[in-house]
């Protein structure tokens, strides 16, 4: 009996582009939009920490309550 043989053949395509677009499941949009907002959350905390330990260091009271006042939204609890 003989095997069969597949040969492709390969031509550049010349028309407009195609997209293709797969929407994403609920579930797995949820999942990103819920990661993406820890991982911002906690930049923007480490981020004022660090602003409010250097204006301790420098003595900058100014900076301090100002930074301390936005950090005080990410220690908030009921």
């Amino acid at each position: 009996m003989k095997q069969e043989k597949v040969v492709y053949r390969f031509f550049q395509y010349v028309g407009e582009p195609l997209t293709a677009r797969k929407e994403l499941a609920f579930e797995e949009q949820l999942y990103a939009q819920l990661l993406l907002d820890e991982l911002c959350f906690n930049w923007n905390k480490s981020h004022l920490e660090d602003k409010i330990n250097h204006a301790i260091e420098t003595n900058n009271y100014n900076d301090f309550k100002k930074y301390s006042k936005a950090y005080k939204q990410y220690v908030w609890e009921d």
